[in-house]
């Protein structure tokens, strides 16, 4: 029980604090397909994982409360079991520093895996004023090291923006959470690819080499992530290891821009 709420939080955490961005220059255009990057559309990509996030959070709540009391409820949610899961209705929670969440989330554990693999489901779940439809399936796994964790989760939702914009995101990233002497010292490494079709338009998001962070730093401090759009693709670059609010954009012709991470 513990290990998944330590994974979930995992993710949680770089979702929250990692990926959030504010470039520092102007919009970047492909002349040979008249594709162009702009600052709202990184800002959009990135800001999708701080949203997904915030549903990882929410069940890491649950696990939290079930090994703290028998009931697996408080006061902002109510939690109902079945023999093959449970479903959680949330009432205007806030879940660390989480904008308010509220709606029905259901999870399905896949038989015979003692809880190592199962299917989260949300209908009509709200995070702050931001919908959120469709299914996230997570798996723990062994990993080779005895003292890490390996998480995957594989995404089939649909967000719901306050404007009305209709972001799909399909695919699958990966978690290895390392363990350290301390919480300070362990560390944490991403991987995966998935797809966000927003307004229209298919990204491309890959990670090419993997995003690590950790809990001293509340930034990521390395890793190269690729975005594609229709023939046009920025790589964003994390950096050398240093804990700082600093990434880099590398673009097709590789020239490189400095943007900041946000808090």
């Amino acid at each position: 029980m513990k290990k998944v709420q330590y994974v979930l939080k995992a993710m949680g955490f770089l979702s929250l604090v990692a990926l959030m961005a504010t470039s520092c220059s102007t919009d970047n255009e492909n002349t040979n397909t008249g594709e162009e990057f702009t600052q709202a559309e990184l800002k959009t990509i990135l800001e999708t994982d701080e949203i997904t996030g915030a549903v990882d959070m929410a069940l890491a709540e649950i696990y939290a409360d079930d090994s703290r009391n028998a009931k697996g409820s408080n006061e902002c949610y109510e939690t109902v079991y079945t023999e093959t899961g449970y479903t959680a209705t949330f009432n205007n929670c806030v879940l660390n520093t989480t904008d308010n969440i509220n709606g029905t989330l259901t999870v399905v554990y896949e038989a015979g895996t003692q809880e190592a693999a199962f299917t989260a489901t949300f209908t009509d779940f709200y995070v702050g004023d931001i919908k959120v439809n469709g299914s996230r399936t997570y798996s723990i796994g062994a990993n080779s090291e005895q003292n890490a964790i390996e998480f995957s989760v594989t995404s089939n939702i649909e967000l719901i923006m306050s404007d009305d914009t209709i972001i799909e995101e399909n695919g699958t990233k990966t978690v290895v959470f390392t363990f350290g002497e301390t919480l300070e010292s362990s560390s944490i490494a991403i991987s995966g690819s998935w797809t966000l079709e927003v307004d229209g338009n298919t990204y491309v998001v890959e990670v090419t080499e993997d995003l690590i962070g950790n809990f001293g730093c509340d930034k990521l401090v390395s890793g190269l992530l690729y975005i594609g759009k229709n023939g046009l693709a920025v790589t964003i670059d994390f950096g050398d290891g240093n804990c700082d609010d600093m990434a880099e954009i590398v673009y097709p012709d590789d020239s490189r821009e400095d943007f900041v991470l946000e808090d």
